[in-house]
């Protein structure tokens, strides 16, 4: 068994963390839209899965900076972060 994920369990696992920071009412909501958003990107079949890595990096990126975001939030989101860096072609 490999210790290297692929690209289906990367996004799947992205979207379970999502789905607990978008359930989370503690969580401003400007930035559980941005997750829903992400969550939606990650979901989409027709992407690239680089392409689909990047622009939920830039979205989470920028929220991850939020002042108001709660820190176990931003503990999750750069977990996630982390998770799409290894995102391959």
């Amino acid at each position: 068994m490999s210790d290297i994920m692929n690209n289906e369990e990367i996004f799947a696992n992205c979207t379970e963390i999502l789905s607990q920071i978008i359930n989370d009412n503690s969580v401003p909501r400007n930035i559980r839209k941005a997750a829903e958003d992400s969550t939606v990107l990650l979901a989409k079949e027709d992407d690239e899965p680089t392409i689909k890595a990047s622009t939920v990096i830039s979205i989470l990126d920028d929220i991850s900076n939020d002042p108001n975001i709660p820190i176990h939030a931003r503990i999750l989101i750069w977990n996630i972060l982390s998770e799409l860096e290894a995102v391959k072609d």
